[in-house]
């Protein structure tokens, strides 16, 4: 039998207890809350397990004096229907809205007079409709380039993201293969793809990219539509999601890190802590590869030396808290500068006084490990000749947070090395952004996996799988 070929029905590859279905989640990220809220609303009895102190991933926050402080900024798309689900499900839709309509104002750091002002914005026009005024009137680019996207974009619809062909190639040489010059690059296909990528176009596998532009910005005129948090991500991530956990059943430990799985003689899984031992039907892993990698029993993957294979990519979050107020948006993109995304998180963070601003610098291998003091002497500069009002403002306190390992990296090839959520191993499963949920490393592609897994496992056990038809098609 292969690898995500398991039968599936009561008894086909875990033994049911007549007291119940047992199962534990290994993991306290998005993928792992998902996966536990999913095996406990179908009347599976839930132990969630998390090394750290708090659940939330690497979407968490921290005090810092008096501001608590998002680890980095965090966005999602009207698209990402399995984290909106998510949301609803830990009742914190509320507290990250979505935009009425799309609306990304970018300015160009070396841009003429009159022109370093730009916007990304749509119509209720159907697609591609929706984005023409948009790109039409888009100051960052020539007239000559603004016609060339609309050509590569119409192309880039007629991709099927799913075909294998497109995973080996890079989506840098299918741009330029198709008229897109250096800027065009630079001022729209790097602008949205580095932030949801994580990675330039020239290192980013084709298929992925074709996957965010085509569900982004090519399904649905509302489907880019930007949602954040407007409280911490600690509120949503740890607070919440441990609230719905506990009203699901659903036994929470932190500071508990797994040390080993095994598959007992009678066909259920020991899972060891330290100190302790709990025996399950069902295991979900949802850790990162290469913790995955460390803990899967022999056996469970063909090639378990493949998750090693998959890289990882790092994000720099750049913060700097000002005496007054410089920014009167709640946040920008910027070209021709090293700062790419600007969120203002003052009220978020619980500041009273003046302004703070967080900088989200994906594909940041260059600069993840320079030191603070050469990132202050880059970056405070680079906000001056941006946001004018800076120039005359105390910068209060400035400090970085650096995820070396933030996401997988979506290098071509790449999709040949994720892995389902079925093992061949009965009753384990994966979950993570990492796996093969089709998506990018986002915070949707987590909450998919984690529904992926859940429903694998349901349906092994025999149990109810309806309610996750709500979050997509596909889970059933």
């Amino acid at each position: 039998m292969t690898e995500g070929t398991q039968p599936e029905g009561p008894g086909a590859d875990t033994p049911v207890r007549p007291g119940g279905a047992t199962a534990v989640v290994v993991g306290g990220g998005l993928a792992g809350i998902t996966a536990a809220l999913a095996l406990a609303d179908a009347g599976v009895r839930v132990t969630l397990l998390e090394g750290r102190p708090r659940l939330g991933g690497l979407a968490f926050s921290f005090q810092r004096g008096g501001l608590t402080v998002d680890n980095g900024q965090h966005v999602y798309l009207r698209c990402c229907t399995a984290y909106r689900w998510f949301l609803d499900r830990i009742d914190a839709a509320a507290l990250a809205p979505l935009q009425d309509r799309l609306d990304v104002p970018v300015l160009d750091a070396e841009g003429v007079p009159g022109r370093r002002l730009g916007r990304i914005g749509r119509t209720a026009l159907p697609v591609p409709l929706h984005l023409a005024r948009s790109l039409a009137t888009y100051p960052h680019l020539s007239l000559a380039e603004r016609a060339r996207v609309g050509r590569a974009a119409l192309a880039l619809k007629r991709l099927d993201p799913a075909d294998p062909a497109l995973d080996a190639q890079d989506f840098g040489t299918w741009l330029a293969r198709h008229g897109q010059s250096p800027r065009a690059v630079e001022a729209l296909w790097d602008l949205v793809g580095v932030a949801t990528l994580n990675a330039v176009a020239g290192d980013a596998s084709l298929g992925l990219a074709a996957m965010v532009f085509k569900t982004g910005l090519l399904s649905d005129p509302g489907a880019a539509d930007i949602g954040w948090a407007r409280v911490p991500l600690g509120d949503l991530h740890d607070r919440l999601a441990r609230k719905a956990l506990e009203s699901a059943g659903v036994r929470t430990e932190v500071r508990t890190r797994v040390t080993s799985l095994s598959r007992r003689a009678d066909g259920r899984w020991s899972v060891q802590v330290p100190g302790e031992s709990l025996d399950a039907d069902a295991v979900v892993l949802a850790v990162p590869q290469r913790e995955a990698h460390d803990l899967l029993p022999d056996g469970a993957l063909d090639d378990p030396e493949r998750l090693l294979r998959i890289g990882t990519a790092p994000i720099l979050n750049i913060h700097v808290v000002y005496d007054r107020t410089v920014l009167r948006q709640p946040f920008f993109a910027a070209i021709g500068s090293p700062v790419q995304w600007v969120f203002d998180r003052t009220d978020a963070s619980g500041l009273v006084d003046g302004q703070y601003l967080a900088l989200s610098q994906s594909a940041a291998q260059d600069e993840i490990d320079q030191p603070v003091a050469a990132l202050r002497e880059r970056y405070l500069p680079e906000l001056e000749r941006l946001l004018p009002a800076t120039r005359g403002a105390e910068v209060k306190d400035f400090f970085v947070t650096r995820e070396r390992t933030a996401t997988f990296a979506p290098t071509p090839g790449v999709g040949r090395l994720r892995p389902g959520a079925r093992t061949k191993a009965p009753g384990l499963y994966l979950a993570g952004a990492w796996t093969a949920t089709g998506w990018p490393a986002t915070m949707e592609s987590a909450v998919r996996s984690g529904v992926g897994a859940a429903g694998a496992a349901l349906g092994a056990l025999g149990r109810p799988r309806d309610h996750l038809l709500e979050v997509f098609e596909e889970a059933a």
